[in-house]
């Protein structure tokens, strides 16, 4: 009897969780850095238009 299998499986779950520690935190990374460029952007845009000093009125 070998344990060929059992330690093939382990190989492969870890090799699973060593690529899913590599990618994941690159995916995170990305998306933060997405939404600062956005939050980035609207800033300059809200920069960018004339302020009106009027008081707002209904």
């Amino acid at each position: 009897m070998t344990y060929f299998k059992y330690v093939a499986l382990a190989y492969a779950v870890f090799f699973v969780v060593l690529a899913w520690d590599f990618l994941v935190p690159r995916l995170q990374i990305r998306q933060q850095l997405r939404e600062a460029r956005g939050r980035a952007a609207r800033a300059q845009r809200a920069a960018a238009q004339p302020a009106s000093d009027q008081e707002l009125s209904r």
